[in-house]
């Protein structure tokens, strides 16, 4: 159940996530974009206009971080970019979503998620490409649901209830859509 998990969580970062950038100047309208190559094994990043609708294309992100130069994942007030800039060490909901990639020496890649969701979603997937334990609330609770979900389709199967291996065929469309309900 772990690795299913853990394939949409690898799966979600190949799609990719448009992250505000971090300035100090009060306009916050700029936005960078990375995605994860569908080897697994590139990290493609870059500076965006707008935020974009949908995926951005990987020949459009200019910089990449191989996964194997990757040496850490920090999160929230050890996060680089949360020790510098003092207008974002008050900001406790912007500390919750914050998280950095540290590769090469001194370098980071430093980011603050959109949502609680894509926070989740980014620190786990990372966590998962460095071989770590995904420990976000998210996984806890898709752990759960599935987890349940294979207990109750056990429970069928011990009522001898028979449970298909094929989906049942869909039912062809009705000859007209013309059907009104008159509640009287």
């Amino acid at each position: 159940v772990m690795e299913l998990i853990k394939q949409q969580r690898l799966n979600r970062l190949c799609e990719g996530t448009s992250f505000r950038k971090i300035s100090n100047r009060r306009r916050q309208d700029k936005f960078w974009y990375c995605r994860l190559s569908l080897n697994h094994k590139v990290l493609h990043y870059g500076d965006l206009d707008e935020n974009p609708q949908g995926e951005v294309a990987f020949e459009s992100l200019q910089e990449k971080i191989p996964v194997a130069d990757i040496k850490a994942v920090v999160t929230g007030k050890d996060c680089p970019h949360m020790r510098e800039k003092s207008a974002l060490k008050q900001n406790k909901e912007v500390q919750e979503l914050a998280f950095s990639i540290l590769h090469d020496p001194d370098e980071a890649l430093n980011f603050i998620a959109p949502n609680k969701y894509e926070y989740c979603i980014w620190t786990d997937g990372l966590n998962a490409l460095l071989g770590k334990e995904m420990t976000s609330d998210l996984t806890k609770n898709d752990l759960d649901t599935l987890l349940s979900m294979e207990m109750k389709l056990r429970l069928l199967d011990l009522e001898n209830i028979q449970i298909p291996e094929t989906p049942p065929p869909i039912p062809k469309e009705p000859s007209s859509y013309d059907f009104v309900y008159h509640y009287g």
